[in-house]
């Protein structure tokens, strides 16, 4: 693996993943998360951060992904399986889906797929 392909894509990513989330969850869909709770934007900044670079590390070390079409498609899917991962266990305790449901699995597989083809451009780019 190339360690500065590794850490481009993944910085690249971060900043990607948090602008999205910005976009979607702070002006486009204010609805979802109550404004008036304390966000820190530190622990949003390393799930961000942590996020990214495990799509880094998936398209540098194992999937060989270094164009933005393929690390589109990769970021959706594996966006979109995250996010009905953690939906479903954020509903468990609830007797119906919340509304919100399909709305956020959609937001965070679209932001996925932006992200997953961000890296993957950086990565196609970076290496040697």
């Amino acid at each position: 693996m190339n360690t500065k392909s590794f850490l481009l894509s993944g910085i690249a990513g971060t900043i990607v993943y948090f602008l999205l989330g910005w976009l979607f969850y702070g002006i486009l869909f204010t609805d979802i998360y109550p404004q008036n709770s304390e966000k820190c934007i530190l622990f949003i900044s390393l799930g961000c951060l942590f996020y990214a670079f495990t799509f880094a590390l998936i398209f540098n070390r194992w999937a060989q992904i270094s164009t933005f079409a393929t690390g589109a498609k990769a970021g959706f899917f594996i966006g979109l399986l995250l996010a009905l991962s953690m939906a479903f266990f954020m509903n468990s305790t609830k007797e119906s889906l919340d509304y919100n449901f399909i709305t956020q699995v959609a937001i965070e597989a679209v932001s996925a797929a932006i992200m997953g083809g961000v890296i993957a451009l950086v990565i196609g780019k970076t290496k040697a």
